[in-house]
């Protein structure tokens, strides 16, 4: 890897047994890259396809970075379109064409809402749950974002408390209400069916008593189950497992992942079992690449292109946090984990040894899969910089804790990127070298 002094030391300290990184390590080596005396400026020859976390690789906040602007310079031809087939990857939840709105006024190019994916998003695979009632867990725009990914029969958890006012005890105005008698419960609300979890709700405490409540009764709350060990678990599927997210504070912030931790150890503690999840969905489970490359090849096919899509590129960053001696670096982890899925992938993908919450489920919505490898990009613009004192924080009596989620196996070596860039435009620099496409 072609970094500086600094940068190689960052890396060394901050990601845990990668410390002897060199250039003859990496795969995508400046050597890698020629003309490739194929090309011409016909788009029918590109057969690779961009993906781009947005935070810190894109943008800081609700401000793009000036190396993103002439990366996406770079990418436009001269009439303004775009010479590649990309997508954006957040573990974000909103709206699609929202955030789809935000990058289009940040760099002057045309995105559509579909290449924006969001944690939840590749759950549009999961058809066999959309008629199902869900009741759809987050905080705003909760019931628009389940409906675009095809659910159709949701409610919400205030719908939950409404039809039973008596589960609700740690909301002590509530528990005012019931021992005033001013209270009426609904015994013909619907059983719920599913549990999604697109994102860490407003009140953690209401949502993770009704929650185990649904989970202990079969999704039907106002019946005592009759052997609380042995009541089948309700499907539930959760997007995003983040532990934490770096925000304005000085530290990092619970995420959807702790939120999650909490039920997960609720549940166990309760019922002796552990807590089974139908799907986990966004970075870095390999569903959502599976789901990026499907949105790649359908971009590919509309701006004409004819060729299969054989490469991605994903950008992506890491950020550690000072008082954390490991924290999963869900975007470099997730491109090296689908490398490696299409690598030993054979006539039936969901051959390949993963935990059930993480197989890739069969879908005729899907494009066929013809990625044959996915480059993971490490970018230097994240949250975090290298300073010569940090040298100090990394000591032999470092504790290690792995942060990330329990289906997801601690495997340092799948934090080690293919290439690492100073900022995404020294990246795409590289990729189109690498490609043969000449650059503006």
């Amino acid at each position: 890897m072609e970094v500086s002094n600094s940068c190689e030391n960052f890396i060394k300290i901050q990601v845990n047994g990668l410390s002897s990184w060199s250039s003859e390590e990496s795969s995508l080596d400046n050597s890698d890259v020629s003309m490739g005396s194929d090309f011409n400026e016909n788009c029918n020859n590109v057969n690779f396809g961009i993906l781009f976390d947005v935070d810190g690789v894109l943008a800081r906040g609700s401000t793009p970075l000036d190396p993103a602007k002439k990366a996406m310079a770079k990418l436009k031809d001269a009439n303004g379109n775009l010479k590649v087939p990309v997508a954006f990857v957040t573990n974000a939840c909103n709206r699609s064409a929202d955030k789809a709105r935000q990058i289009q006024n940040w760099f002057d190019i045309n995105i559509t809402p579909e290449q924006v994916i969001h944690a939840p998003t590749p759950a549009k695979l999961l058809k066999e749950f959309h008629s199902k009632h869900t009741l759809v867990i987050g905080q705003e725009h909760r019931k628009e974002i389940a409906a675009d990914l095809g659910f159709t029969n949701t409610c919400i958890i205030e719908d939950i408390k409404e039809a039973y006012p008596l589960l609700d005890m740690v909301d002590h105005a509530n528990r005012a209400k019931i021992a005033e008698g001013n209270y009426t419960e609904n015994p013909n609300f619907p059983r719920v069916d599913v549990v999604l979890l697109i994102g860490e709700p407003c009140r953690w405490e209401t949502d993770l008593q009704l929650i185990i409540d649904l989970l202990l009764t079969e999704g039907k709350p106002n019946i005592t189950p009759e052997d609380l060990f042995s009541v089948p678990q309700i499907p539930v599927i959760a997007c995003n497992m983040d532990l934490v997210f770096m925000a304005e504070a000085c530290m990092p912030r619970f995420g959807h992942g702790a939120f999650l931790l909490c039920l997960e150890s609720l549940y166990k503690k309760i019922t002796g079992r552990e807590l089974h999840y139908k799907n986990l969905v966004g970075k870095p489970c390999e569903i959502t690449y599976r789901f990026a490359e499907h949105t790649v090849s359908k971009i590919a096919k509309q701006m004409g292109i004819s060729k299969p899509i054989k490469r991605l590129y994903f950008f992506g960053l890491y950020t550690p946090f000072f008082y954390i001696s490991d924290n999963p670096n869900v975007d470099i982890v997730g491109a090296n984990l689908y490398d490696r899925f299409i690598k030993r992938k054979d006539s039936n993908a969901n051959s390949i040894d993963l935990p059930v919450s993480r197989l890739i489920p069969e879908s005729d919505i899907l494009n066929e899969q013809t990625v044959e490898s996915c480059h993971s990009m490490l970018v230097g613009t994240g949250v975090y910089k290298f300073k010569p004192e940090d040298e100090m924080k990394s000591t032999s009596d470092t504790i290690e804790v792995y942060h990330g989620h329990r289906d997801i196996a601690h495997e340092p070596e799948l934090s080690k990127p293919h290439k690492y860039v100073h900022d995404v435009y020294e990246g795409i620099d590289y990729i189109f070298r690498k490609e043969g496409i000449e650059g503006n």
